[in-house]
């Protein structure tokens, strides 16, 4: 059997943002689409095509994996990889049929991944599949007008005003509006040197990846958590480790043995309305966070995405640290709109410089017409009542998908305190349930994904939009009934 020349493979570019596996892995995919690598042909050895890249025998063994999964490519004990025979190429959109009104079964053979789950919730507004794991609300639950209102006010201001490129650390009354909004929470926050407003929370974290740490760093998480995060930590080049989440907060005896073994840079926490289990932070577990944080000198990144639903009164590591080793993200996509891509940090001044330097030289400033339409929003009494409105609509929903999820014998073992999702056990594989609902034109988030090692799970986070939604119920009955 012929084997590709090894001249045909690209080296990868090693000071790309773009991981080296998922560089190589997209150069042998097209490779075999476009210049027709046939099947059966024998890829180069791990050995040699690691010598040909310059890179190591782990990267390539991991692509070689990857594109296992995926079914491009299969082994042969004993005699290498081999291109595999296709009816048809995969899907590159992971197998969603965007801006359709069905979701496309993923093939038995692809591994449900972050990419997958991203392009099913990211999809244009208009495609009527059934989001049972929605990152966003429903529109309709949402203020239109008081952001159309603002977006004209805006547009009536003297044209100069917005056609520079704004403040380095982001529009002034903007800020000087979300210090008193922490304020108002107890975190001491001065717009002039606590705050940088970014491009959304995972331009934050992006930021702050880059300030506090360095490839091979050890940086802690949440299990589960917010899966986007470990793309952005996979990207870094760092060591991820779970910490195991709890109704209380992280487990401590297990965050004490691994910040005690492993000496982490930083710890990314939800503290009110974790995502994906709506837990948020008991008083006793704060202070124990804190204190280990202090005790083996690591930062703690709080995510606050979800906070403006909880009813009142969650605590903040924030507000009890006073921004000495926290650093403090929030932002209005769940909230007023996500497209603004309207998100800020707060930390401590020097801290903040060295995120503003960051910020300029990666991107230079953020747009301050959305800040401004933004600041525009918020400033009037309507936000408020909107906010309100839409934490008291997404509570009766959440009893509701709750009580329903439990009439089909899916567990919810502890009550989130608040928020858009619901963490529910299954008691089956949600990865194949995931597949399953795709079929059925559903898109559900299977427990592996929420997990730093991918780990198999019988959990699935529902959105609390499924209330409203008679069609996604019956979907819900059939795989489940």
């Amino acid at each position: 059997m012929n084997s590709p020349a090894l001249s045909l493979f690209d080296p990868p570019q090693l000071d790309s943002d773009i991981t080296l596996t998922e560089q190589i892995s997209t150069m042998l995919v097209t490779k075999i689409t476009q210049l027709g690598i046939r099947p059966g042909s024998r890829l180069p050895s791990v050995r040699a095509l690691a010598q040909h890249l310059g890179v190591s025998r782990f990267t390539i063994v991991a692509v070689y994996n990857r594109l296992s999964d995926e079914g491009w490519i299969h082994p042969r004990q004993g005699a290498g990889y081999f291109v595999q025979a296709r009816q048809s190429p995969p899907r590159d959109d992971g197998g969603m049929r965007l801006g359709s009104d069905a979701i496309e079964q993923t093939p038995s053979h692809r591994t449900l991944d972050v990419s997958w789950l991203l392009h099913g919730l990211l999809r244009d507004v208009s495609d009527p599949a059934i989001p049972g794991s929605a990152a966003l609300l429903p529109a309709k639950w949402m203020d239109s007008e008081l952001l159309a209102s603002a977006t004209r006010s805006v547009g009536r201001a003297p044209g100069h005003l917005i056609l520079g490129y704004g403040h380095p650390r982001g529009y002034l009354p903007l800020r000087q509006t979300l210090a008193s909004r922490l304020q108002a929470l107890d975190i001491p926050a001065n717009p002039d040197s606590n705050l940088l407003l970014t491009a959304g929370v995972t331009h934050a974290v992006d930021l702050v990846l880059r300030a506090l740490t360095k490839p091979g760093d050890t940086v802690l998480v949440e299990d589960p958590a917010w899966f986007l995060v470990f793309g952005r930590l996979a990207a870094a080049g760092v060591q991820v480790l779970g910490v195991p989440r709890t109704p209380q907060g992280p487990d401590i005896d297990v965050l004490a043995q691994m910040a005690q073994a492993h000496r982490p840079k930083l710890f990314i926490v939800n503290s009110a309305v974790h995502n994906p289990t709506g837990y948020s932070l008991q008083a006793s577990n704060a202070f124990q966070v804190l204190k280990l944080a202090q005790q083996h000198d690591f930062h703690i990144f709080e995510d606050d995405t979800y906070g403006d639903l909880h009813a009142g009164g969650a605590i903040r590591l924030a507000a009890l640290d006073g921004l000495q080793r926290v650093l403090y993200a929030n932002g209005f996509s769940k909230t007023l709109a996500a497209g603004l891509r309207c998100a800020f940090l707060a930390a401590a001044p020097g801290l903040i410089n060295t995120l503003t330097d960051l910020k300029l030289l990666s991107g230079l400033t953020t747009p301050e017409l959305n800040e401004r339409v933004l600041q525009r929003a918020m400033s009037s009494g309507q936000f408020r009542r909107h906010l309100d409105r839409l934490r008291n609509r997404v509570d009766v929903a959440r009893v509701e998908t709750m009580k329903r999820l439990s009439d089909l014998d899916v567990s919810i073992h502890h009550d989130p305190a608040g928020g858009m999702f619901v963490w529910g056990d299954c008691h089956r594989d949600s990865d194949q349930l995931a597949r399953s609902a795709a079929g059925e034109g559903m898109l559900l988030a299977p427990g592996s994904l929420f997990s730093p090692t991918q780990a198999p799970s019988s959990h699935i986070r529902f959105s609390v939009a499924l209330a409203e939604n008679p069609a996604a119920w019956r979907i819900l009955e059939k795989l489940l009934g």
